[in-house]
């Protein structure tokens, strides 16, 4: 079994990309592998730095029979590594946010998915198997010319979820309000601004008694994370909880005390917290765009026009009738049983297996 490296932008705790990395680290363990993590050093959170490696070693370390897996989200110096790597090579499509999002907020986040979204079309045909976390970036990497794409969903821990929640946050959220939750990071794409409009009409016209939990951090989107605050006050909103980044434990209270989750975001290329969501028993409304509606997949509920007021009947409807929410619920099970049903360690398995064979001799 050949090494099976993988090269991220960033390594960190909570990052979606990073959590899959982890994963398939160990899944690529059990197979025999002798698998590396390699990022910029600068990126890699130091509490981590003994769990990933520099990229800058890559040239050395991996051999012309290893494997490498490139994990895609942004403009990196690891994406043009991966194309000079002399090695078997996979590329895994997480999807680039348009820089349009950011340009407001902040430019060398516009600049980095600028550069991505250059150095993703440059990629074409740099490696023979590629992978999309949806057939929303799948469609993407056609048109870009890539040619065979194959979907695989992202690989999920859902255990963790099932875990602990901490019993303080838990204590604070049960107290009779209706609990509104978004969890995701505080980024101009996710459209918080709105979700924030939609509890306005939430709170003033269908449940005074209510709050909204956003769980996310603004780290680095500072000025985006200024105007959320300033939008807070404008709508003399009341009960606004903005937690930042969390434990697990405490993500996972936010979860057990939600009685709707609100997605508003205009850009996603899977959206995790929605299968979050689900795991928690969570009843979902969202805006269908990118690959929210591909994500639910028939469940939650899905609208198509932000009309902020019958977003809020809604959330209304959702967090108080009875039989609609059982019936939401409902198929929220069978969504994620079918997730979980799926072998996704096989199905990788069989999607790597060109690169997988001994070197001819």
């Amino acid at each position: 079994m050949p090494a099976i490296h993988q090269l991220v932008a960033g390594f960190s705790l909570g990052d979606a990309i990073s959590n899959e990395a982890r994963l398939l680290r160990r899944l690529f363990q059990s197979w025999g592998s002798a698998p590396e993590i390699f990022s910029e050093r600068q990126r890699i959170l130091p509490q981590l730095r003994r769990e990933a490696r520099d990229a800058a070693t890559a040239a050395q370390l991996v051999r012309p029979g290893d494997v490498v897996l490139l994990h895609l989200s942004i403009g990196s110096p690891v994406n043009e590594l991966f194309r000079q790597l002399a090695c078997r090579k996979a590329l895994r499509y997480h999807n680039i946010t348009p820089p349009e999002f950011f340009e407001n907020f902040s430019a060398p986040v516009a600049r980095q998915l600028r550069a991505g979204r250059e150095q993703l079309q440059a990629l074409a045909g740099a490696a023979p198997v590629n992978l999309a976390v949806s057939e929303f970036n799948a469609a993407e990497l056609r048109a870009l010319g890539y040619g065979a794409v194959s979907v695989l969903p992202l690989v999920l821990d859902l255990g963790q979820l099932r875990g602990a929640a901490d019993a303080a946050a838990l204590a604070k959220y049960d107290d009779g309000r209706v609990n509104i939750l978004f969890v995701g990071r505080g980024a101009p794409n996710k459209r918080l601004e709105d979700v924030l409009a939609a509890f306005h009409y939430f709170q003033r016209y269908v449940e005074p008694q209510s709050r909204l939990i956003h769980a996310g951090s603004y780290a680095g989107l500072e000025r985006y994370g200024a105007l959320i605050f300033t939008r807070i006050r404008e709508l003399q909103l009341a009960h606004v909880e903005l937690t930042g980044s969390l434990p697990q434990a405490e993500l996972n209270a936010c979860y057990r005390s939600a009685s709707v989750f609100l997605c508003m975001s205009e850009h996603e290329g899977f959206c995790i917290p929605l299968l979050e969501a689900m795991a928690h028993d969570v009843p979902v409304l969202a805006y269908a765009a990118g690959a929210v509606p591909e994500t639910l997949a028939g469940a939650g509920v899905l609208f198509k026009e932000k009309r902020f007021d019958l977003v809020a009947e809604m959330l209304g409807r959702l967090a108080r009738d009875a039989a609609l929410r059982a019936s939401v619920l409902a198929r929220q099970r069978e969504r994620l049983n079918r997730y979980e049903q799926r072998d996704l360690a096989t199905e990788l398995r069989a999607l790597l297996a060109p690169l997988l064979q001994p070197a001819a001799s």
